[in-house]
């Protein structure tokens, strides 16, 4: 059996015909067997699809033809199984919901810092290292000393801010989330607020596990996806968590209910 692709991208970019994406994309994925989601704003894109190779490279092929996104990359994986029910293309006020209309990627964002620079980065004292993911999915894993905000969504970020991080005191902030869109818009947030020197994990965490070998890994249990595989382990292979029902969080396979 030919094993499908799973690609996850987003980009973020000025996209005032967003809309008009909708259709033809809904469209290209029914006719060549590609499932998931893709989110369409003013702001960009953000996706992930999964299908046979062909046809994840034709809904690649289709928006990469668009200069806007000439540059749109991607991070692949296969799986054996269709992971998605069914194909969703959604307009959206933003690709990813901080709720702070004035934050623009587009403008500004903090550093990237490529996945083998990572360990260097958050190893030294004066860097204060951010998950800026949702409570659960750090439970599942994180890097060792991260903060963990304890957030329930990603709008409940900007508050945890305003409460625990201080440009003056906090000087050099280091981000970083499952794929990249997250933090690299929580970087803009503290740019607008003052902080000048914001790092984010290029790629997120799914590079740094491809990139950096186990045995010089600083990142601490499995990575949560959101889809069927539920997590992944440190070669990106499925996990051993679990949705546990019904309340929708991660569960590790044997613990109790």
């Amino acid at each position: 059996m030919t094993q499908l692709t799973v690609a996850a991208f987003y980009k973020f970019f000025a996209f005032p015909d967003y809309a008009e994406w909708r259709e033809p994309l809904r469209a290209l994925c029914a006719e060549r067997g590609v499932r998931g989601t893709i989110l369409l704003a003013a702001e960009g894109i953000n996706s992930t699809i999964a299908g046979p190779p062909d046809g994840v490279a034709a809904v690649l092929g289709r928006l990469r033809a668009d200069p806007r996104m000439a540059d749109l990359a991607w991070k692949e994986a296969v799986a054996a199984a269709m992971p998605f029910a069914r194909m969703k293309v959604r307009l959206k006020r933003e690709i990813v919901t901080l709720g702070v209309p004035t934050v623009d990627p587009t403008r500004h964002v903090g550093r990237y810092v490529p996945a083998a620079e990572w360990n260097g980065l958050i190893s030294q004292p004066d860097v204060v290292v951010v998950d800026t993911r949702n409570d659960y999915e750090v439970e599942v894993g994180s890097f060792k000393g991260a903060l963990n905000p304890h957030t329930d969504s990603f709008r409940d970020f900007p508050a945890w801010v305003e409460g625990n991080l201080d440009p003056g005191e906090h000087r050099r902030v280091a981000m970083y989330c499952t794929g990249g869109i997250r933090c690299e818009k929580a970087t803009a947030y503290l740019l607008d607020r003052g902080f000048s020197e914001v790092y984010h994990l290029e790629g997120g965490i799914l590079q740094y596990l491809e990139t950096v070998p186990a045995e010089q890994s600083l990142w601490q249990g499995e990575c949560f996806v959101f889809d069927e595989r539920v997590s992944v382990d440190h070669d990106l292979r499925p996990g051993t968590y679990v949705l546990d029902q019904p309340t929708g969080l991660p569960r590790k396979v044997g613990d109790a209910d």
